[in-house]
């Protein structure tokens, strides 16, 4: 094959530095694209000059052996992809009873690229269920710390490393320790020793080659670096009691590091997530006023912390202090919006009471000051987005006229916008379906400058839902995909004989108008509750019989919104021909109107409200 190739590289058909890359790719049969990720070669033919490769997402895609260097990488037989296509039981058993061997065979593949994140690549889902790898995960490093031949980073960005020479873990493990720059990364060595204590050879020589240090380090920082000072403080006690080792008289300690008076906001929030619940109870055993200081904090913290903090303060009898301070803050909108969304989220039963419309116009006031401050995303309005259920919860026993200045200040509000703010209302709309008509009337009160021939359009809220939804994954999905699949077209060389940039051209075309049009129809809809409906005359929301005066011929149909349309099921749009001629009749009424070509004549015989349940869905 080889001398194949060098004929061609000889008459100028593909490049002479490309030939052993091509060499390589023939008799391993496997690559890599930098786009579409793993292939296996199934035909190369130098006649033709071009080689067949089957991609997960282009089975057979033929390419250009000139071209193929440029965009493939070729990988051996034993890389990890390709024992994935060849021998997937094998692997999967290796993977089950192998833990270390299946890390080797991806160190092997990838490198100095071989992080732990790339090894979940790697393995989930083909390999090992993604519900199980966790579990898998943990074994599989234990299985590397005892085996001695693997370096695991103490970053999850740096390669595991597979050394030929075994160490011995404590001899490792003290390496680590005494090469860690810093505290920081010494704390981090600190952890692992004690997670493995129980196989070193020597626990008391590990003790006096670490605790000593520790302590040298944990004084120089105690004043200047608080929080870390009392990590070290707290990762050193835990390394002693796993080492069975005293830690000595003189020796700096919690309170060494409360002494120097640092801020415990700045603390918890710098330290680890999991170490956050014990800062804070060591800040409660060493500080008369840590009450106090919790309840201003609750305010200043992310919502889990709140969470911690409010146990906390619940374990030590003070949870109706911190009920009279949220329910002061909420009162006086001073309550920032992690606060609330804590209370939103967790809905504590204790709390309950608090979760009224009061809430309600404190969390649009929270929302206002975060996002008009800084210009950025709001965790609070997100979740009132995505929930459905807490609109319901804080408006569902409130008096009428409170509900109405929610819904005014939300039509008011800059935080909310477009569809975001349809969506908010739809959800006040289904649990108190009387503030439609408020709505409705506030509304039709609003100076709209509209292009002509874009007035209203009248859709149901679960339409108008839907159409978001769709224009949502239409921005989020369908659009950045053809984007990709026209740099992926770009990689075939010249774009005037290109059909496949051509095509995703075309598409984009297609894409782009789609949404500028689902935009301009989202900023004229206006939901509606079809239950409301006057049923006086045919409006939308209502259900009308009719007669075709031609045949005789009796046909009862719904007339509802814009994008509620299904012929097949007797629902049509009032915007239809035979929607707008009927809208705003009477029964008794005869109707003429032209429909593909041919007068019709219709007489209204009924009209009623449509079904309910119908209405709601």
């Amino acid at each position: 094959m080889k001398e194949e190739f060098e004929k061609l590289a000889a008459s100028g058909k593909i490049l002479p530095g490309d030939v052993e890359i091509l060499v390589q790719m023939a008799t391993e049969g496997f690559c890599m694209h930098k786009s579409w990720g793993f292939g296996r070669i199934k035909t190369v033919d130098v006649v033709l000059g071009k080689m067949a490769v089957d991609f997960n997402s282009r089975p057979g895609h033929s390419i250009d052996l000139a071209f193929a260097p440029k965009i493939l990488t070729p990988i051996s037989k034993d890389h990890i992809e390709a024992r994935k296509a060849t021998d997937m039981t094998g692997l999967k058993q290796m993977a089950a009873l192998q833990h270390q061997e299946v890390i080797k065979v991806i160190i092997d593949s990838y490198g100095i690229f071989a992080t732990a994140d790339k090894v979940q690549e790697s393995l989930v889902p083909e390999v090992i269920e993604k519900d199980d790898y966790k579990k898998w995960w943990e074994t599989a490093r234990r299985e590397m710390k005892k085996d001695g031949h693997f370096k695991l980073p103490t970053k999850k960005t740096e390669a595991i490393e597979y050394q030929s020479q075994e160490i011995p873990l404590q001899e490792r493990l003290q390496q680590d320790f005494s090469s860690a720059r810093g505290l920081k990364a010494r704390v981090v060595v600190a952890a692992e020793i004690s997670k493995n204590a129980g196989d070193l050879d020597d626990a008391a020589a590990m003790a006096e080659g670490t605790l000593g240090k520790l302590n040298e380090e944990i004084k120089s920082h105690a004043r200047t670096q608080a929080p870390l000072a009392l990590e070290a403080v707290m990762a050193r006690d835990d390394l002693a009691k796993a080492l069975g080792a005293e830690i000595g008289e003189g020796a700096p300690t919690e309170a060494t590091v409360w002494e120097t008076n640092p801020s415990v906001k700045e603390v918890v929030t710098a330290v680890p997530a999991a170490r956050q619940r014990r800062v804070l109870d060591s800040f409660q055993a060493n500080n008369e006023e840590w009450a106090t200081s919790l309840l201003v904090m609750t305010n200043q913290v992310p919502a889990r912390l709140v969470g911690e903090c409010a146990n906390l303060l619940a374990a030590h009898d003070q949870a109706g202090t911190f009920k009279e301070e949220l329910e002061h803050l909420i009162n006086h909108h001073a309550a920032a919006a992690e606060l609330l969304l804590w209370l939103a989220k967790e809905q504590p039963e204790e709390y309950a009471d608090l979760l009224t419309t009061e809430a309600f116009g404190a969390m649009l006031s929270a929302i206002e000051r975060e996002t008009s401050a800084e210009k950025r995303a709001c965790k609070l309005r997100d979740y009132i987005l995505a929930d459905t259920g807490l609109i319901e919860t804080l408006t569902k026993s409130a008096e009428l006229e409170v509900v109405q200045d929610i819904t005014r200040a939300i039509q008011l509000s800059t935080s909310f916008e477009g569809m975001d703010k349809r969506s908010v209302l739809g959800k006040i709309v289904k649990t108190r379906p009387e503030i439609q008509e408020f709505i409705t009337g506030s509304e039709k009160d609003k100076p709209e400058k509209k292009a002509e021939g874009e007035g209203t359009l009248m859709v149901s809220w679960a339409s108008l839902e839907r159409r978001a939804t769709e224009l949502e994954d239409l921005k989020q999905k369908r659009i950045p995909a053809n984007s990709k699949e026209i740099e992926i077209a770009r990689e075939y060389g010249d774009l005037r004989e290109n059909h496949e940039f051509k095509a995703a051209k075309e598409q984009q075309k297609v894409l782009t108008a789609l949404q500028a049009e689902w935009e301009r129809d989202l900023d004229r809809a206006r939901g509606m509750n079809y239950v409301d409906a006057d049923a006086a005359a045919a409006n939308v929301g209502t259900r009308v019989t009719v007669t075709h005066l031609g045949s005789g011929v009796r046909e009862e149909f719904a007339l509802l919104g814009a994008w509620d349309g299904d012929p097949d099921n007797n629902l049509i749009s009032y915007l239809t021909p035979m929607g707008q001629a009927i809208l705003g009749r009477a029964a008794g009424e005869e109707i003429e109107f032209e429909l593909g070509g041919e007068t019709r004549r219709l007489r209204v015989e009924g009209i009623a409200p449509y079904v309910a349940e119908q209405a709601t869905a």
